[in-house]
């Protein structure tokens, strides 16, 4: 029989740097959290903390295969989103967004729960227009290095948007911008990450182009807050959402924060811009505002003071090697 106390939750990707806030977070808003991951970017040092809960299940398993549970809600979180991770294996990238979210809104189909897919402001591409509004389609080259990843999660967005249409499954979709804080991968390749790990090491900021590309910053907290606050929302409501920071920072404004913070002496050293890397990303989350009441309250200086110690306590434990 269920525990009506404790509403079922299963999150895909539950032991990433997003998942496991979020593992953490509903927990104490009292849900039975069942975590699924195959640990090919997440760690069980993300969610080693939370196995002794007797609410928390833990399940290695990969959802570009079928799997089956009695849950109420789904967040499908599953897939690498970093660069460097999700270039390793392109294929599999591509895997995990179309067939794993087959999977999952199959599942979410069957036993009718309610289902929220992680989507990404890369669905937007190289946008020609700023900030970026949800009504935005997007300029994504299809065939580049990056379009395992964006044209991946453009992809699922259909696929859950065409549940919706034929099959009336409960959806919510979230497009996800930068976020940073504690748990992200030391050798993940994002911005923040490579700073202060370059920072902490002593050793030359690298920025791809001449740093006036531009990104905007959100703190896990602020993230995970909209998040949960979306799957909240009545049914009728399916999104998508931009969730992210809407205040804009250079590459090279973030650099120089981010040595100040850290008293480093790092030099900065300049490289050719990748292939298809946006020059300009700052979402527009008025619908963010209206539908979910949800702002994010962080600013960037708090969220790199409370980031920086973490980087700092792994990197002493040889964890970034």
């Amino acid at each position: 029989m269920k525990d009506y106390n404790h509403p079922r939750v299963l999150i895909t990707g539950g032991s990433g740097f997003l998942g496991s806030f979020l593992c953490e977070r509903l927990l104490q808003e009292g849900y039975d959290v069942l975590c699924v991951d195959n640990f090919y970017t997440g760690t069980k040092r993300n969610i080693i903390h939370l196995l002794d809960n007797p609410f928390f299940e833990l399940v290695r398993h990969d959802i570009t295969f079928p799997f089956y549970a009695e849950v109420d809600e789904i967040y499908n979180l599953a897939c690498p989103a970093a660069p460097v991770h999700y270039q390793a294996d392109p294929v599999a990238t591509t895997k995990v967004n179309v067939h794993g979210s087959i999977n999952m809104l199959g599942l979410a189909k069957r036993i009718k729960a309610r289902i929220l897919q992680a989507s990404t402001s890369e669905i937007y591409g190289d946008p020609k227009i700023n900030p970026q509004p949800e009504t935005y389609v997007g300029s994504v080259n299809p065939i580049g290095p990056r379009a395992c990843y964006d044209e991946g999660k453009r992809c699922a967005e259909t696929l859950f948007f065409d549940y919706y249409r034929q099959h009336r499954v409960q959806i919510k979709v979230a497009r996800i911008f930068n976020t940073y804080g504690p748990r992200m991968h030391p050798n993940d390749g994002r911005v923040v990450s490579n700073f202060i790990v370059q920072a902490l090491k002593g050793e030359p900021f690298t920025i791809y182009g001449d740093g006036t590309q531009t990104r905007s910053f959100c703190y896990v907290d602020d993230l995970i807050d909209g998040l949960i606050r979306l799957m909240k929302t009545p049914n009728g409501f399916t999104g998508p959402v931009n969730l992210g920071n809407p205040e804009e920072f250079s590459i090279l404004r973030l650099a120089e924060k981010i040595i100040e913070l850290t008293s480093s002496k790092s030099k900065i050293i300049f490289k050719p811009l990748p292939a298809d890397d946006p020059k300009q990303r700052k979402p527009d989350i008025q619908l963010a505002g209206k539908n979910l009441g949800w702002v994010p309250r962080i600013s960037l200086e708090e969220g790199l003071k409370k980031t920086i110690p973490y980087f700092d306590e792994i990197l002493k434990k040889g964890y970034g090697k």
